[in-house]
């Protein structure tokens, strides 16, 4: 049951967000859809299989053990169980917002999360355009985060739909009128705000690390509102990534193994200055 409700909203948003881009785009797209698109979801189809391989239990299996065991917080602490999954949801993007900071500051988890990066448009793909290694590594960490917490498993059903159709919608190459933007980001990341986290300049890549709540990145001082170039103005990506021959499916499996880091996106030595 949880996989066909979790695979029909995942279609459903790359449908939605994939019209939405054709009828009202933020900005032209400066490399072939069908080139990117290609390597993205065969990123995805990649990650699926790995994730069924390796780690088949995954966070709502493991949320059930937890639950059958009385492990975690949730578990053993007199709770609503409807404030436990607020709580739970909250929590586990808490968690991901971290997990996302590590991967940025962490020289060798960078070198994992740096395909993401080097991207050169944004669109509905790109939320979904993650390593294999990073995917695994990545839920090894809900997982436990699931464990410790006792989240409930529809806790964690709710978080991973929310969790991916956010991804999509903040990464989608979708035109919100700034005046909503200005008001939606306060409850949740837009694309517009996490734009700016793609940004070429290691000094915004710095920023914005939020994928659901903004919050995070408000209380812990890690927002930035717009690019110093603007959007239209911006480029996305890396700067030793710069050629379209490195966009296809097996480049990009390379990169973690051969890609030049550069200078990751927090370099406290650069930063301290």
């Amino acid at each position: 049951m949880e996989p066909t409700i979790r695979l029909t909203s995942f279609l459903l948003v790359l449908v939605v967000m994939a019209i939405w881009e054709l009828l009202a785009p933020r900005g032209p797209l400066t490399v072939s859809k069908g080139l990117r698109w290609f390597s993205n979801l065969g990123i995805v189809a990649i990650d699926t299989a790995l994730l069924r391989l390796v780690l088949p239990v995954a966070a709502v299996g493991t949320a059930m053990v937890a639950e059958q065991r009385a492990w975690g917080l949730f578990n053993n602490v007199p709770v609503p169980y409807f404030f436990s999954i607020i709580l739970s949801v909250a929590i586990l993007d808490f968690v991901i917002y971290l997990q996302h900071l590590m991967f940025h500051a962490v020289p060798r988890l960078w070198r994992v999360h740096m395909m993401h990066h080097t991207d050169f448009d944004l669109d509905v793909t790109s939320g979904l355009r993650f390593h294999p290694v990073e995917i695994v590594l990545s839920m090894c960490i809900k997982m436990a985060a699931v464990v410790l917490i006792g989240a409930p498993p529809v806790a964690v059903v709710i978080f991973e739909i929310l969790l991916n159709a956010t991804a999509m919608f903040n990464h989608g190459n979708v035109w919100v009128p700034l005046k909503l933007d200005a008001l939606l980001r306060w409850v949740v990341v837009t694309p517009d705000m996490h734009r700016v986290h793609h940004s070429i300049e290691s000094r915004e890549s710095n920023s914005n690390f939020g994928f659901n709540l903004p919050w995070w990145d408000r209380l812990l001082g890690t927002y930035r509102a717009q690019t110093a170039a603007g959007h239209e103005g911006m480029t996305i990506g890396l700067r030793q990534f710069q050629s379209v021959r490195r966009q296809t499916l097996p480049w990009l499996l390379l990169v973690p193994f051969r890609g030049k880091p550069g200078d990751y996106a927090i370099n406290r030595r650069k930063y301290g200055k």
